[in-house]
Formats: C-alpha cells, structure tokens, sequence
C-alpha cells in the first residue's frame, strides 16, 4: 500500500484547493423600481418586499 513520504504542507494543500471556493449570490432586479438586490430581502433603493412598503427609505 502507498504511504506519503512526508506531510503535505498547509501551503501546498490550499494551492490545490484554490477552487473550492463558494459563489456570490446574484441578484435580482427590483419589480417595483428595477434596481438590483438580493433574492427574499427588502429592497435598499424603496424600501419594498412582497408588494408592501416593509422600510422608510430615506432620499440622499
């Protein structure tokens, strides 16, 4: 049976496992006002979600 002649060090294991990394979350554009935001959360821009107003958004 074979058996590593030495430790594989942190260094060289990360660089084979450089890949496995997580993917962002896409967005989705807003039905009310088109801008982008994260799928099931309260629109930044109007303050929207689920067709109710859920958050007073100020105007900068």
């Amino acid at each position: 049976m074979a058996v590593p002649k030495r430790k594989t060090s942190k260094s060289r294991k990360r660089l084979r496992r450089g890949h496995h990394t997580a993917k962002g979350i896409p967005t989705q554009a807003c039905p009310r006002c088109s801008a982008p935001r994260l799928p099931h959360r309260i629109c930044p821009s109007c303050g929207y979600y689920a067709g109710k107003k859920r958050l007073e958004v100020e105007d900068n």
